[in-house]
């Protein structure tokens, strides 16, 4: 098996891989295209891909270290479907949703305190936080909603599989009617978020989220370059839902564990992952909704008078600078995020909010 980076010249990532066959071995190509195109410098993703009958196994690794590199907010729609406009779509409340927090004992101190000094105030008996170990003081102010999933803090594909595993599993024991991920570098604007799930029916199948790739992944055969398949996923780092139609059409190759052995077995990260499964296996689309936005972004671009319309915002610190939303509040020193500002932006009146 041989494993190739990023491509400079074409801004795409290739892994040369083998797939067997009755007829011997066969070299197949993974293909994706990053937003913002390949960096040179960087040496953070490799693939690999092996085909075989019956199922891929391929091999993915993800560094988020160095600079944001995507600039441009508007992306085409990876699908164009219809909504279910119903009354059973409308009447969807917040008690519907579970909202899933990806975090590590190593943001404990840092990125959890801001989510539930904020956001998470809006949202405290559907927010459910999973982490890598056991803090009493996080338990008792989120009420019980610390999930230690007894998975390894570090960010390796596996640990991160296995904590998205465990979110999965316990959507599944809820009876909740849509399953919402999100990362602990997010701000979660709750309102929103429900009013964009109001417009689609949840027992019907909906895989929403925001593309971090302008190219879905592809799947090559060589020699011929004949392309197998391809598939679209949504960004970890933006946020995604999954109705609960088709979380339980999910559940023979995803519950119960079942999620690490795909991740395991195509080695690709928790995200595209998810992608794998509903796109390709499920045979569902990713349906893109603008609103969720990653640290994949440039913060500063989003338009403040459209604060209120988006569902999610993210942040990164580069070596230079920060990537943040432009809104005015605190004094950067003190919010560097700018998640207190944007949270007093949105929601004035709450109590540590300037007056």
């Amino acid at each position: 098996m041989m494993v190739q980076g990023l491509g400079a010249r074409s801004g795409q990532a290739h892994a040369q891989v083998y797939a067997l066959s009755k007829t011997g071995i066969e070299r197949s190509v993974l293909s994706f295209t990053p937003r913002g195109g390949a960096d040179p410098g960087r040496r953070g993703r490799y693939s690999s891909l092996l085909v075989y009958q019956g199922g891929v196994t391929f091999n993915f690794q993800e560094n988020r270290q160095g600079p944001v590199q995507v600039s441009d907010l508007s992306i085409e729609p990876v699908t164009k479907t219809n909504i279910y406009d119903s009354a059973q779509s409308k009447n969807i409340t917040l008690d519907d949703i579970f909202i899933s927090v990806k975090t590590t004992k190593h943001y404990q101190y840092t990125r959890l305190p801001i989510i539930l000094k904020t956001w998470f105030q809006l949202a405290k008996e559907q927010t459910w936080f999973f982490t890598d170990t056991d803090n009493r003081q996080h338990q008792n102010q989120t009420n019980g909603h610390m999930v230690n999933t007894k998975c390894s803090a570090s960010h390796q594909r596996k640990h991160l599989c296995c904590k998205m595993s465990v979110e999965y599993d316990h959507f599944l024991e809820s009876s909740k009617k849509w399953f919402c991920h999100f990362d602990d570098d997010n701000y979660v604007n709750v309102p929103r978020l429900v009013k964009i799930l109001q417009k689609y029916n949840h027992q019907e199948d909906w895989y929403l989220g925001r593309t971090s790739v302008y190219e879905p992944v592809k799947i090559f055969k060589k020699p011929t370059n004949k392309l197998m398949f391809s598939f679209w996923f949504a960004t970890g780092g933006a946020g995604f839902c999954i109705s609960r139609s088709l979380a339980l059409k999910m559940l023979p190759v995803a519950s119960g564990g079942r999620f690490i052995s795909i991740c395991e077995g195509i080695r690709l990260p928790d995200d595209v992952s998810i992608g794998f499964v509903i796109e390709h296996l499920m045979k569902k689309n990713l349906t893109l909704v603008p609103e969720f936005h990653s640290h994949l972004e440039q913060m500063k671009l989003i338009i403040p008078e459209t604060f209120r319309d988006q569902i999610s915002f993210s942040y990164a610190k580069t070596k230079d600078e920060w990537n943040v939303v432009n809104v005015p509040g605190f004094d950067t020193s003190y919010d560097p995020t700018r998640f207190l500002s944007l949270h007093c932006f949105l929601f004035p009146h709450f109590k540590f909010c300037p007056r």
